[in-house]
């Protein structure tokens, strides 16, 4: 018996933030963007709308392409770092809006590598017992609300967007084969919003010294999604009894082109087999790779029988993978 991905969907702001529109908020260009980080557009979300709002639209798509209603889900994830708000969950807000009330319902926060942690999460509830049958599971971020416009360094790099799959259980070889996560809390100063929390609680000081918009230490990032990528990928590998021959398609979290170079490099897995999309949307954190492979199945590039290697990396620090043979139901 395995989890297996039953359907997919993905949604999208209208709004195309281009780096010619960044040109003339803050000291940058084009070549500069493209050059360091891959990404030429991005989408940002109107005011109105919120991460449970395209969550929503996200998961009707995955659940008609799976077959089945709102009333069916048993469990609701939500991986997310931009919440509609800090209680109550995300999850919740959507299960209102999808109109049941049946599911379970929570969120998850494990910033870039969220729908990884949430996908492993939601696979042991499926083969925990008989009462899971289908999980939904959305990576959700507003990341434009928590991006300093002042700083050339990452306003650049974040988008707006949501991806989901629905999730059910099956016998056969297709579906997730191998999990791994893992995490290093010394390093959780070098990606964060400092404020907002019950350490620094809002207030005057931390509203003028922008302590609610995110922090980063790029280069330190860039080091350890480096060195995390091939450990992940060798742990779910060797979990399979598979290798990296055996990879038909990589789908890593889109948060830097040169990252997704780099690390394609040190796994010897040719270009091609590498999925991205990091030019169009930029970094949507929690919601980039089911955001891509959402995109990617719409295009029927994946074929049955397809090895598809997922791995993600973020604040936390965090980083985890996932390894999965493709169905096409």
């Amino acid at each position: 018996m395995k989890a297996q991905i039953l359907g997919t969907g993905y949604a999208l702001p209208e709004r195309v933030l281009s780096n010619a529109d960044l040109e003339k908020i803050v000291r940058t260009s084009d070549d500069w963007i493209v050059g360091r980080t891959g990404i030429s557009f991005r989408r940002i979300a109107d005011h109105k709308t919120a991460a449970s709002d395209l969550a929503y639209e996200a998961s009707r798509s995955a659940l008609d392409k799976a077959g089945i209603t709102a009333q069916d889900l048993d469990l609701i994830i939500v991986a997310t770092m931009t919440p509609d708000m800090p209680m109550p969950a995300t999850a919740c807000l959507l299960q209102n809006l999808l109109g049941t009330r049946r599911a379970g319902a929570f969120d998850l926060n494990a910033a870039c590598t969220g729908f990884i942690y949430a996908l492993s999460t939601a696979e042991h509830f499926l083969l925990g017992g008989k009462k899971y049958n289908y999980v939904l599971v959305v990576g959700a971020e507003v990341l434009s609300r928590v991006v300093d416009f002042t700083d050339r360094n990452t306003c650049v790099l974040f988008g707006d967007g949501a991806g989901a799959v629905v999730l059910g259980k099956g016998e056969g070889e297709n579906g997730i084969l191998a999990t791994y996560l893992g995490a290093d809390g010394s390093g959780s100063g070098l990606l964060a919003i400092p404020a907002g929390g019950s350490r620094h609680p809002a207030s005057q000081e931390t509203v003028s010294r922008r302590m609610h918009y995110m922090q980063m230490q790029g280069n330190e990032i860039f080091r350890f999604a480096v060195r995390s990528i091939p450990k992940c990928a060798a742990q779910v590998l060797e979990e399979a009894d598979l290798c990296t021959e055996d990879v038909d398609y990589i789908i890593m979290h889109q948060a830097n082109l040169r990252i997704l170079q780099a690390a394609a490099k040190k796994l010897h897995i040719p270009w091609e087999k590498v999925l991205v999309n990091i030019d169009r949307y930029g970094n949507i954190s929690a919601a980039s790779i089911p955001l891509l492979i959402a995109e990617t199945a719409e295009k029927n590039k994946f074929k049955r029988g397809d090895i598809l290697l997922l791995v993600g990396f973020g604040a936390g620090l965090t980083a985890g993978a996932s390894l999965l043979r493709w169905g096409d139901r």
